[in-house]
Order: C-alpha cells, then structure tokens, then sequence
C-alpha cells in the first residue's frame, strides 16, 4: 500500500499548525517547513480547509490554523479524506475491467484489509504526533525552540513478534 503525496503532505501540514498551534500560519512557511512545493500545499490546503481540517484566512495577512483541537482530529480521518476516493485495486473501482472479478474471492479480503488500516489510524490523534516531540517541534515551530513541555514517561508500545 502507498499513500498519495497530497495524503503525506496533508499530515505535515497538519502537524506544522499543530506545532504552531497559537499562530495564524502561512502557506509559504508551512511549504519551507515541510519540504513541499506551494502550488502542490496550495492544494493540499484548499482539501483540508473544505473537509473542516483546518480554518483559513485570505488575503495579506492571511494563513491557517487547525479548525478543531489536535486531540480530535484522527489521522484516519485525514487519510480517508484524501484517500478514499482512491480505489485501493482495480476491483474497488466502478471502472473494473478485471477479468477475474466475477471469480475471484480476494476483493472481500482487501476490503478488511484496508478497514483495518484505517481503523487502526482512527485511532492515532494529530496531538499524539506533536506532543512532547521536541524534535519535531524543533523542526516546525515558526517561532524557535520553546522551554521543554513537561512530558508525563510512556512506555513504547510493543509491536508483536513475528
């Protein structure tokens, strides 16, 4: 599975105003600290304003921030938004030419497959990806390093062995 670039640079994106969560933000500088193109973001930006992801503001003085707090905006939700629209195989889409499809049992498997993938994003908060992450605060705050935000220790979640 890959995720489309406009799907990776929505998350930078809003983990840039995540960071910079007190700042009206500008394109300019969203796209310097993310590494991405202004035309491309410009895009990007427009998708999360229309999916209620973030607020913006025209005009000279203008710019984006979140729309709602971190703690309620899903990844999995910014993933759908996105990628849904995007059949994952052949099989998903109304232009199916496969053919197999009249045979063939895997569809029903990939479309737990990708439930799955979502579900388990449903369940990852922006907040949790910017959250006590000097390191990436670091690397987009518009404003330099602030004072280390008390950080209560969490273990790191363990993946299952294989």
């Amino acid at each position: 599975m890959r995720l489309t670039t406009k799907t990776n640079l929505a998350l930078r994106t809003l983990m840039f105003c995540a960071v910079n969560k007190d700042i009206l933000v500008r394109k300019q500088d969203a796209a310097k600290a993310i590494n991405a193109s202004e035309n491309h973001l410009a895009q990007v930006i427009n998708k999360l304003s229309q999916e209620g992801f973030i607020t913006t503001l025209r005009g000279r003085h203008g710019g984006f921030h979140l729309a709602r707090a971190a703690d309620v905006i899903s990844v999995g939700a910014v993933f759908r938004a996105f990628e849904s629209g995007l059949p994952f195989i052949e099989c998903f889409s109304d232009k199916n030419t496969c053919p197999l499809k009249a045979h063939c049992g895997v569809r029903p498997h990939l479309s737990r497959a990708v439930d799955s993938f979502y579900s388990a994003l449903d369940e990852l908060y922006l907040n949790e990806l910017v959250s006590c992450n000097s390191g990436l605060e670091a690397l987009l705050s518009i404003s330099g390093p602030r004072a280390p935000a008390k950080c209560a220790v969490q273990p790191a979640p363990q993946l299952a062995a294989e």
